[in-house]
């Protein structure tokens, strides 16, 4: 049977990455599949790209009445609805780590008989996955933090105004420079340098000529809190703990730091606030594009001010980019999903095993 995949348009305010470029959809057509892509003016590419390379082109939302056995993919989570839900789905579904509405979702996909493929959970046999955008987190991750730095060493009231995604990588090494003016760039330090994440993160730190402290296992293997952040003004955690540890900051060690504490903003990569084993537990949840920061700690009396950066799809303000490199890498797996190939097994046995434990 020809494999048919359904390209969906994002719901998610400020979403505009897309997990097949038009690039890839020629290379999906040669190889002869289906296509279908709802119409999307938030999308990073045109809609007349996707029309180019021989996709079919259907109306936004068009998805829930596609025939069965289309493959529904997308970036971010779906509409909010109960509706069951019977197609095969591939997209960050963030469910089985039992976030927020985990039960409510997977339980729309009993009702309808439909399968989710996670993207976190397409994995090679080493556990490495296949496709991710961890690299990109890191590297806007650390760029807003920078950009939080230097509005607070502006003293201009109020929180970091609203983002908007960048069209290059050029631009938003342009916007870190043109906000830090003269001064340099922030002493910061990265957890979890060696990943992908904390790699984007030393990347574009680096070229703001910023000194960077790198940490990875070997540094963190105890847990903290680990005095050393304070020493920085930019702290960067690009490690996902998946096991109980010792928080790498706290907030009794923050207000016991005092004058000492050079600690002014925190981006937090990894953006896990509800997970119990959270390494940075100074917020309650995520932060957006409008509102990119939350103040933690201080900004009244003598206590100095410290701000956490939590975007849980930081990939999303460099749209281009991202969507280039992750659908690059995704592209040859989604060739194979016709033929189930071990790393969709092994992503459709996870939502098994999942969805028995609802």
């Amino acid at each position: 049977m020809t494999l048919h995949l359904w390209l969906r348009a994002e719901s998610k305010p400020g979403e505009e990455r897309a997990p097949v470029t038009p690039a890839g959809a020629k290379r999906l057509r040669d190889a002869g599949v289906r296509l279908t892509v709802e119409r999307s003016t938030g999308r990073i590419f045109a809609d007349a790209d996707y029309a180019a390379c021989g996709a079919a082109i259907v109306e936004t939302g068009a998805w829930a009445a596609a025939p069965k056995d289309a493959v529904i993919l997308g970036i971010k989570e779906l509409p909010a609805d109960t509706a069951p839900l019977v197609h095969r789905h591939v997209y960050f579904a963030h469910a089985f780590k039992e976030q927020k509405g985990w039960r409510e979702l997977l339980g729309r996909f009993a009702q309808g008989g439909g399968t989710l493929f996670d993207l976190e959970y397409l994995k090679r046999d080493d556990g490495r996955r296949v496709a991710a955008f961890g690299y990109w987190a890191g590297y806007v991750g650390a760029a807003v933090g920078v950009l939080a730095v230097a509005h607070q060493r502006a003293g201009t009231p109020g929180a970091l105004g609203a983002v908007r995604p960048w069209p290059s990588r050029e631009r938003l090494i342009e916007a870190c420079k043109a906000a830090l003016g003269d001064q340099p760039a922030p002493t910061s330090i990265v957890l979890g340098a060696k990943g992908r994440s904390g790699s984007g993160a030393a990347t574009l730190l680096g070229a703001l000529g910023a000194p960077v402290t790198s940490w990875d296992l070997e540094e963190t293997r105890a847990g903290g809190p680990f005095d050393a952040i304070l020493t920085h003004e930019l702290f960067v955690n690009a490690v996902l703990v998946m096991g109980a540890m010792k928080p790498f900051v706290t907030r009794e060690q923050i207000v016991n730091a005092g004058a000492r504490r050079r600690l002014r903003v925190i981006a937090d990569v990894s953006c896990d606030p509800h997970s119990p084993y959270n390494p940075v537990p100074l917020y309650e949840d995520t932060t957006t594009m409008e509102q990119p920061t939350v103040r933690a700690v201080g900004g009244r009396g003598d206590v100095a001010p410290l701000d956490v950066v939590a975007i849980d799809h930081l990939p999303s303000l460099l749209p281009r980019e991202s969507s280039e490199d992750f659908a690059e890498q995704l592209l040859p797996h989604l060739l194979e999903l016709a033929q189930g190939s071990a790393v969709w097994r092994g992503a459709e046995q996870v939502f098994r095993d999942k969805l028995a434990q609802r």
